[in-house]
């Protein structure tokens, strides 16, 4: 579905609703580009108030804090006096303070009320908007005094109310620009440093742009807790791992890594609740905001400390004497607009202006979600009984609603009244539901355009639909359209097996990554070129059929492991069904979770197989071991590649690793920390190895090559574990197992490993790990035959010492390798030396 075709398909859907004629307006989750908005405005600043009509160019994204449009202002009719920066014609973004999704706004407003005991009143209170907004000016101001730049922050300009949405929200200056780049960089060890404030050789470190940021977002921090707005400096703190995206990079400074950036959102989606820190940044947060007496955290700020920053910087607030008195005035009703027992405390046994200002906010909150109609809101503000009644029938499930609906709008009355005395009237009004919730389910993607404009006319269908959407979008579609159906099993089944046989689809399939990868950053123009050039060597082929492989193995484990819980279901009859299909959503979940699956296995012995129809070990010896382990098997054939093709290797496990970041919530967002970490993780840390081994061998190169001492390490962990072995034999009348000698079973041969690596002088790696491993082998070998020659063991349990000793010596001699490797990647860098 494009943009275009699905913003049709609104329309005649918007149509087909109106065409109903029902007495109730549309429910409207989100607006769609095209759209045309009016809203009438209050400035910012100056608190001028306006008309504005609007065109939504692009719906931008939402989240719990609200949903954003970029909208070019079509019209505006000033009631008296201009509001600064608005010019017919020009781009601005749109702020709407209601999530778009219905989950979405359920989870925020249950943690807001849990948190103050109210609802969430950056949406509903149009105080709580503005004094967001004023702090954001204000915030502004400030900018321009330390960054020496007030386009450090996004301006706003306006505050509305929408009441189509049910919402406040905000008219704000519109910044073209993006998140961060994934800069390639071979001083990942550098940037560590200097990222724990060590002294590096800043002419040597790599990724600018995430130094800046992260510069930026420290030091913006700092001014936020400086100028009393502690509470909005939880936006961009950057332990919380999500804070990143809030700050972009204007477009017009591509050519400077350090300039540019904007700090663009200042309003929080979730309440900090003292017991539900939701980031690793948040244990620290909820400390410091208890030290402040702020045991419930969200965008409260200290009104003496502002105060106290103005006068140290007056030519910076100059004209902002009246928005700071708006700002105490606007502060005021909305700390008092909810219990909050947090802050309130006693307050709330005897303050009559608390109560009142309360009750007085939760009547304008329900005319701004159109709740009730004017003549409902007059009744309501001129008394109190009435007021706490509507309140209280909010409380009560179902019934609650409905009564609040009938009493507060006339359409409501009209609307029920004409379903229970009309048939014909019911029909058009489950019709109309039903295009609200097709509106959704297409949206959602669960159905085609197709679909979606037959179905208002297909009531019937619509149940089916409506009983299904309580499934994954995925899903539901899958199990209500052929041809999807036909689709999906195509791509998942047949596409790997056409990849697996069609060479040319196989190079455009790498070609198209390697575009993606350009686009997003995750390659140099230099290493794509490299990676196209290579793409008809054979060994490339080869790797690309192995990928083939691994996607044909995918659905492997899910399939065996419904198919193993849906048997086990069906062989126990006799068991009471709760408990059965509890256990076999138990086999399903373990099958998640071993490290050798169904799928991997598979994988494995394909690799197994390569290698014994070529005869080439060599080729495979890194992915015939990777290849049978669960997840980390599908990164086997790129660290297989690592040697002889890098640029491809590191790309595809950055591309893979990126690419399955984005599935996690909230963190996974593009633009966040877990993406960058990612990538650095798959991409840049493999470079700064590489880097730092080449330093490393060009260092040796010039001492002698030493390998006696890797055999007086043999013998000295032989005697180690001859001591322990004769130690337990004595009561145990046989060897230990390796479950017993855990201990030494890593340590030594680790040590051993250690030492070998450490004293070889200038002997190239690969002997290193071959001499390493020959060690650690050795003392698996002697450890073992030692036993019966010393007599300590009877040599007639040879079979226990034919398996003890090969036990022994793949897992010393894999300890060793391992060890090895360890070593040589955390040795100082030769660079530093």
């Amino acid at each position: 579905m494009t943009r275009d075709t699905g913003v049709d398909v609104y329309r005649k859907l918007e149509n087909a609703f109106a065409r109903t004629t029902i007495y109730r307006p549309m429910h409207l989750q989100r607006y769609e580009a095209g759209t045309e908005l009016v809203y009438d405005i209050t400035g910012v600043q100056n608190a001028n108030r306006a008309r504005v009509r609007l065109l939504i160019e692009k719906f931008v994204g939402g989240g719990f804090a609200g949903q954003v449009y970029r909208v070019k202002l079509l019209e505006i009719e000033s009631a008296g006096g201009t509001i600064d920066n608005l010019a017919i014609g020009q781009t601005y973004a749109v702020k709407v303070l209601i999530p778009p999704g219905g989950f979405s706004r359920l989870f925020r407003n249950a943690l807001y009320w849990i948190g103050f005991q109210g609802p969430f009143q950056l949406q509903v209170n149009p105080a709580a908007g503005r004094a967001g907004a004023l702090w954001q000016k204000f915030i502004r101001r400030a900018a321009g005094a330390v960054f020496d730049d007030e386009t450090t922050v996004v301006d706003i300009y306006a505050t509305f109310v929408d009441q189509r949405l049910g919402s406040c929200g905000e008219l704000s200056e519109w910044v073209d620009g993006r998140t961060w780049r994934l800069e390639v960089d071979d001083h990942l060890d550098w940037l560590k440093r200097w990222f724990k404030g060590r002294k590096v050789d800043v002419r040597k470190l790599g990724s600018p742009e995430y130094r800046a940021k992260y510069e930026f977002m420290r030091r913006f921090v700092a001014l936020l807790h400086d100028m009393g707005a502690h509470e909005f400096a939880r936006q961009y703190e950057w332990s919380t791992w999500k804070s990143q995206p809030n700050c972009l990079k204007r477009s017009s400074t591509e050519e400077f890594p350090s300039k540019g950036l904007t700090a663009v959102d200042f309003r929080a989606g979730l309440a900090l609740l003292p017991f539900l820190p939701m980031s690793p940044g948040d244990f620290r947060l909820i400390i410091t905001g208890i030290a402040r007496a702020s045991l419930v955290q969200f965008d409260r700020g200290n009104l003496q400390q502002l105060k106290q920053f103005i006068r140290a910087h007056p030519e910076k607030f100059d004209g902002m004497d009246a928005a700071l008195e708006e700002l105490k005035s606007c502060e005021r009703i909305y700390r008092n607009s909810v219990p909050d027992v947090t802050h309130n405390h006693l307050r709330l046994l005897y303050s009559r202006r608390l109560w009142s200002t309360m009750l007085d906010s939760a009547v304008t909150g329900w005319k701004v979600r159109n709740f009730i109609s004017d003549s409902c809101r007059r009744t309501l503000k001129n008394s109190t009984v009435l007021t706490l009644l509507f309140g209280v029938l909010g409380l009560v499930p179902i019934a609650g609603r409905f009564l609040r609906r009938i009493w507060g709008q006339p359409f409501w009355r009209a609307h029920y009244r004409s379903m229970l005395t009309g048939t014909n009237y019911l029909s058009r009004a489950l019709r109309a539901k039903f295009i609200e919730k097709i509106i959704d389910w297409h949206r959602a993607g669960r159905i085609d355009d197709q679909k979606a404009l037959r179905l208002p006319e297909q009531l019937w269908r619509c149940w089916a639909h409506w009983m299904l959407a309580w499934l994954p979008a995925g899903i539901h579609r899958f199990l209500t359209d052929a041809s999807y159906a036909r689709q999906r099993l195509d791509f998942i089944l047949l596409r790997p097996v056409r990849l697996y046989f069609n060479n040319a689809l196989r190079e455009q399939w790498l070609r198209d990554m390697v575009a993606e990868g350009k686009a997003n950053h995750l390659l140099t123009d230099e290493d794509a070129h490299t990676i196209l050039s290579q793409i008809k060597e054979p060994y490339i082929q080869k790797y690309l059929k192995s990928l083939a492989v691994h996607v044909c193995t995918l659905p492997v484990t899910q399939v065996v492991s419904v198919l193993t819980a849906v048997l086990y279901v069906l062989m126990h009859p006799e068991m009471p069904r709760a408990q059965a299909y509890g256990i076999g959503l138990g086999i399903i979940a373990l099958f998640q979770v071993v490290p050798i699956s169904p799928g991997s296995l598979t994988r494995g012995l394909y690799v197994l197989y390569l290698v014994i129809r070529e005869k080439n070990f060599k080729d495979y010896n890194i992915a015939v071991f990777l290849g049978f382990f669960k997840y980390i098997g599908y990164l086997a054939f790129p660290i297989q590649m690592t040697y002889r093709y890098p640029a491809l290797a590191r790309f595809m496990a950055g591309y893979w690793a990126t690419e399955a970041v984005h599935v996690v919530p909230v963190f996974g967002e593009r633009g966040a920390l877990l993406e960058h970490k990612i990538f650095n993780l798959f991409y840049n840390w493999p470079l700064t190895i590489r880097r730092r081994m080449q330093a490393r061998s060009q260092l040796r190169a010039t001492k002698t090559h030493r390998y006696w001492h890797m055999a007086l390490g043999a013998l000295v962990g032989t005697g180690i574990f001859i001591m322990i072995d004769r130690f337990y034999a004595r009561s145990a009348g046989h060897l230990p197992g390796l479950d017993v000698i855990w201990i030494a079973a890593v340590a030594v041969p680790a040590l051993g490993a250690v030492t070998a690596t450490l004293g070889a002088g200038g002997a190239p790696i690969w002997k290193r790990v071959t001499g390493a491993a020959l060690c650690g082998a050795a003392m698996g070998i002697f450890s073992a035959t030692g036993a019966p020659v010393l007599g300590y063991v009877h040599p007639a349990h040879w079979s226990v010492l034919v398996v003890t000793g090969a036990w022994r010596i793949f897992v010393f001699g894999l300890v060793a390798v391992v060890t090895v490797l360890v070593t040589e990647v955390n040795l100082p860098d030769p660079e530093t030396q």
